[in-house]
């Protein structure tokens, strides 16, 4: 945007990959271009960096972009993963402001993220150095300092969520990757209005609200005119969603007229339909009732998500080990069937909770399949099992007639002894 002299850093400078093509670049856009190595976080070598800047071109702004990810549930983050997630961003921002404070600056622009806004599972240590990036802007402005704050989103092209697992997981979540020409426009308007602290994300609120809300409300979000609307739409056409607790109700009234066995194919259904969203599938083909989630390629993240999914659908409080505790999703289908209902799976004799149980597992099988000896398997073991329970079990007419003479009063046995055997 019209910058003369530009100053590049990073930890590797100019043997970083595509430096050179970038500083190619921006010289034929007519810039000159200085790359250097530098740590951020090295107060010592940031020092020695502002040393070198010539007084004829004295250093006017200051963008600090400098991020990086090690993301796991709470249970995980130790201090070093904390610190190496807080380096980059929270001490290299620190020390910027600490070493440039006395400079007549016209720009001080920290890159923070939405996770330090809104949170994001599994990014508790990320979270937190992006929430100390706004802090820090709204003490410099209070302090009379130029300073920007911008909680990005997520970045299209590049970035540090741009695809792979990470990327696949905001895509289900309702957070799409931004054109990198719109969010540059965003960053000049959040400039020219000279806001401390503003975010810039693009987000698919019918998409993003209900995983974010599945474990509480949100007050902060159910101000924003987008949510409200989608929470007006959902009461003014009666779907799931239109009340705090209507999902959950739903499925209670749902189960309640409900047999046992339709019961547990209803939750099982429910669970492998959850388990495919977080996972990102289209259909519950590849979720089957007796995979494990591990297989299934679930992580820490994936699972939390799940539960959090588990807890809007059902109404209940589910621990964050629950895919570990239960780990397919047939067995969490029989715990969740308990739990809702509230029966303990005791209301069936043994006998009929155990047949329950196979419909429910042959329920996601195609009886058509290729896999013929399984089939056949199958078969032959059922029929075997239904003719050995097709008749009715009844007892020896000796050991009957015994049981009766031992209980019978006199008159009964003198009656017994006339009709059977004549005397």
């Amino acid at each position: 945007n019209g910058a003369e002299h530009l100053l590049l850093t990073s930890r590797r400078g100019i043997d970083a990959p595509g430096a050179i093509e970038l500083r190619d670049e921006l010289t034929a856009l007519g810039a000159d271009v200085t790359i250097t190595a530098c740590d951020m976080a090295d107060r010592d070598a940031v020092t020695a960096l502002l040393a070198t800047v010539p007084d004829h071109r004295p250093l006017t702004a200051v963008m600090h972009t400098a991020g990086v990810l090690d993301d796991g549930v709470i249970d995980a983050l130790t201090p070093e993963r904390f610190a190496t997630v807080l380096a980059p961003k929270a001490d290299a921002a620190l020390t910027l402001h600490e070493l440039t404070r006395d400079l007549e600056l016209s720009a001080f622009v920290l890159f923070s993220g939405v996770a330090g806004t809104l949170g994001d599972a599994g990014q508790g240590n990320y979270a937190a150095a992006n929430a100390y990036l706004d802090a820090l802007a709204e003490q410099r402005q209070s302090d009379g300092l130029a300073a920007t704050s911008v909680a990005w989103g997520r970045w299209g092209d590049s970035g540090l969520a741009a695809g792979g697992a990470i990327g696949e997981r905001l895509d289900r979540g309702g957070v799409p990757a931004m054109a990198p020409r719109s969010a540059i426009g965003a960053l000049q308007q959040a400039l020219d209005h000279a806001e401390a602290a503003v975010a810039v994300a693009d987000i698919q609120w019918e998409r993003f609200q209900p995983g974010y809300t599945a474990v509480r409300r949100s007050p902060f979000l159910s101000d924003l005119p987008e949510v409200r609307r989608l929470a007006e739409t959902s009461a003014a056409t009666g779907e799931p969603g239109a009340g705090e607790h209507s999902p959950a109700e739903a499925l209670r009234k749902r189960l309640a007229v409900m047999p046992q066995a339709e019961q547990a194919l209803a939750v099982l259904e429910l669970v492998r339909s959850h388990a495919a969203t977080a996972l990102g599938h289209p259909t519950t083909d590849e979720v089957g009732a007796g995979r494990a989630f591990k297989e299934l390629g679930f992580d820490s993240l994936i699972a939390l998500e799940l539960r959090n999914r588990l807890n809007a659908a059902t109404g209940l409080r589910l621990p964050a080990t629950l895919v570990f505790d239960h780990p397919t999703p047939a067995v969490l289908a029989d715990f969740l069937r308990a739990e809702i209902t509230q029966d303990g799976s005791g209301g069936a004799a043994p006998g009929i909770a155990e047949l329950e149980k196979l419909e429910s597992a042959l329920s996601v099988l195609d009886p058509d399949a290729p896999d013929s000896e399984t089939r056949t398997d199958i078969a032959l073991r059922l029929q075997a099992l239904l003719a050995k329970w097709g008749e009715p079990h009844t007892t020896s007419r000796g050991e009957a007639v015994t049981e009766k003479l031992q209980e019978a009063t006199p008159d009964e046995l003198f009656d017994f002894i006339e009709k059977e055997l004549g005397i």
